[in-house]
């Protein structure tokens, strides 16, 4: 029997993908998801294998606790969030009741379960905040100065981990992770911008760029994202912050770039105004992940592009963007 494993937000985009990852090295798992953003059509290969629980939940309801909790896990990975830093400026409210009470409830239903590890979900882009260009890549000891609701939420995340680390002693680990893209990820709602852009060459639309498109994101394959979870839940926790990206930077203007020559295509963006919170330039010193996960990405971004478009234009894209 493989360990028991609770994942919050398992039905959507890197949820879901971290299901398929532990379920096939044999543990028994609980989704979490009230499928606001995910679906249960990213659970289908899952509902194939032993081992799967589902319960439609809402992590900022009492009752997510007591799900958590009778379900006694070693392991609890939590994804589920309200990830949308528009939607975060629009309503810091309903972002902090999600990312910051929402916590608590999965935080407190894994101390009463018993679970020894809690594995979190946090910003690395959002979280430090616009850093100077001479300090690029962005280390953990970067100070952190979010601009967005969403970044403060995650701040406040964080620190709720670490004390109940020193007060109930669960061994606790946020990963800062930088933009993620790859199967599965709605192109609408809170999606990427990989997703969003992948959607517009499908249907022949036009993109729109916002600012220069000289902006800079450190994309990182969901593949990837899911092994770091998997390797930080099979270290000691103690608190740490640890970044999970490719250490490299890709514009927006190069990302187009790529996708006409993937697609065949010479698609002009519609250029439009900067959108308040966002970042200039982003990208990930992973150093860190390397050290203490023994971890490392991949896959490039060619060929994790290359990976996405397949999926995209394959039936099980089709269906899960109709």
């Amino acid at each position: 029997m493989g360990q028991r494993v609770v994942v919050t937000g398992g039905a959507g985009f890197i949820g879901s993908n971290l299901v398929d990852r532990l379920l096939a090295s044999g543990a028994e798992v609980l989704v979490i998801d009230n499928l606001s953003t995910g679906n249960m059509r990213n659970l289908h290969l899952a509902e194939s294998q032993p081992g799967l629980t589902f319960e439609q939940a809402d992590i900022t309801d009492q009752t997510a606790v007591g799900l958590i909790a009778s379900y006694r896990p070693e392991v609890v990975f939590h994804l589920a969030a309200q990830a949308d830093v528009r939607v975060s400026v629009a309503d810091p409210v309903f972002d902090a009741t999600v990312n910051v009470l929402g916590t608590l409830h999965v935080l407190r239903g894994a101390i009463e379960g018993g679970a020894r590890r809690f594995v979190a979900a946090a910003s690395g882009g959002t979280l430090y905040g616009e850093v100077d260009a001479s300090n690029l890549p962005i280390a953990e000891s970067t100070p952190w100065r979010p601009l967005a609701p969403y970044g403060i939420s995650k701040k406040v995340m964080i620190d709720y981990l670490r004390s109940a680390q020193c007060l109930h002693g669960i061994e606790t680990t946020s990963l800062a992770l930088g933009n993620v893209f790859g199967p599965r990820q709605d192109p609408h709602g809170e999606a990427g911008v990989i997703a969003i852009f992948f959607q517009k060459y499908l249907d022949g639309g036009t993109p729109t760029v916002f600012g220069t498109g000289e902006q800079t994101r450190d994309f990182i394959y969901v593949d990837d994202v899911t092994a770091a979870f998997t390797a930080a839940s099979l270290v000691s926790g103690t608190g740490e912050l640890i970044n999970i990206g490719t250490g490299r930077e890709t514009s927006v203007n190069d990302l187009i770039r790529s996708l006409n020559a993937l697609t065949g295509r010479d698609v002009q963006p519609h250029m439009a105004p900067a959108r308040p919170g966002e970042l200039d330039r982003s990208v990930l010193d992973v150093s860190l992940a390397n050290r203490l996960l023994n971890w490392q990405s991949e896959v490039g971004i060619a060929e994790g592009l290359g990976r996405t478009w397949e999926w995209f234009t394959g039936p099980l894209g089709a269906a899960a963007i109709a």
